[in-house]
């Protein structure tokens, strides 16, 4: 059975777990900046602290570690720290040539971990329900810095930082190499410029037209930036969903921006509309004061377990503030609840 065939076999049998925030993990660590450079880029001419891609190259054991603990915790989905690591990002820190390498780098990590997790599982005599048979390596597609939509200049509405064409070719670059180093799935996420994930998506049939491989699941994630219920770039949540189901997406869903409280309204909504499975990764509840995230994995796996219970849900994690007791408090909270059945298409 291939990576597809078994991941939508699971989908059908219960809800699976995406893992939770990548930088609030790292946060923990309280790297340098000495952290970050490591021994290659010790002479590096501007500040890079703060771009946890690159850790991937400089500190692979503390990526590989947060992976493994939120494998532990039981997610399913193990994203790459690949967020911002493509040219038009990677730009911030002078640092554009790495893209290729270090989204190589991030996809094997991450499918390391899966596999040093599912070594000890079977020395520990697992026999079922192995890490290397329920656990997939998703190639994380960040938003970008810089937006097709919308003006940076608001004394230019029509003024754009970037063009489609430099966009497609970013992410063009990104996708070979997630697929260079292993990646099972596709996520193009946190989108709050559908424009953006349009030429994400256009970079991803391109690059598999051009290399004649067979292309992997792909899951797309809007974000939701207010109590309008619209993307930042102006989109209602159906707006957003009929712009990106050319795809043929395994999944759409929402991440980032809301906790789970304030998300329930549009996964209902999103739950009503949407033709193929289903995701939701909130934070853990709204920032406080100081930026930081208040919501025990208590009280987050609490209003996760409504969605599930109302027949919402294919996958869950979670996004900013979120660690691993908050998806293992998710994973358990779910765990009785049936997976949302995909609706039954009328066909002409």
């Amino acid at each position: 059975m291939n990576t597809e065939a078994r991941l939508r076999k699971l989908l059908e049998e219960r809800i699976l777990i995406i893992d939770g925030a990548m930088g609030t993990m790292v946060q923990r660590y309280k790297l340098s900046e000495q952290d970050y450079r490591g021994e290659r880029f010790k002479d590096w001419a501007s500040d890079v602290k703060g771009n946890n891609d690159l850790l991937c190259l400089t500190r692979p054991d503390v990526i590989k570690a947060i992976h493994k603990e939120y494998l532990q915790a039981g997610a399913n989905i193990i994203e790459t720290n690949t967020f911002n690591a493509q040219v038009v990002s990677l730009a911030d820190y002078g640092m554009q040539s790495l893209a290729y390498e270090i989204n190589v780098a991030a996809a094997q990590l991450a499918r390391a971990a899966i596999m040093e997790y599912d070594a000890e599982c079977r020395a520990a005599g697992q026999t079922t329900e192995l890490p290397a048979d329920v656990c997939f390596v998703a190639g994380a597609i960040g938003p970008m810095n810089k937006t097709l939509s919308l003006s940076p200049d608001v004394n230019n509405p029509g003024f754009r930082s970037i063009t489609f064409d430099e966009v497609a070719d970013a992410y063009y670059e990104q996708i070979k190499g997630l697929m260079d180093g292993g990646a099972d799935i596709l996520l193009v996420e946190t989108i709050f410029d559908t424009l953006n994930a349009k030429a994400a998506i256009y970079a991803i049939n391109k690059y598999f037209k051009d290399t004649k491989q067979v292309k992997p699941p792909i899951m797309i994630s809007g974000t939701i930036t207010d109590a309008s219920g619209r993307t930042l770039s102006g989109q209602t949540l159906e707006a957003f969903g009929i712009s990106v189901m050319h795809a043929d997406p395994l999944s759409i869903g929402l991440n980032c921006a809301l906790g789970a409280s304030q998300m329930r309204p549009h996964v209902e909504e999103l739950a009503e509309i949407a033709s193929c499975y289903v995701t939701a990764y909130p934070n853990a509840g709204l920032p406080n004061a100081m930026g930081e995230y208040d919501e025990t994995p208590e009280q987050t796996a609490a209003i996760v377990a409504e969605f599930a219970q109302q027949g919402w849900l294919n996958m869950v994690g979670g996004c900013c503030g979120t660690t691993p007791p908050h998806i293992a408090a998710i994973a358990k909270a779910v765990k009785s609840y049936p997976p949302r059945r995909l609706p039954e298409l009328a066909t002409v």
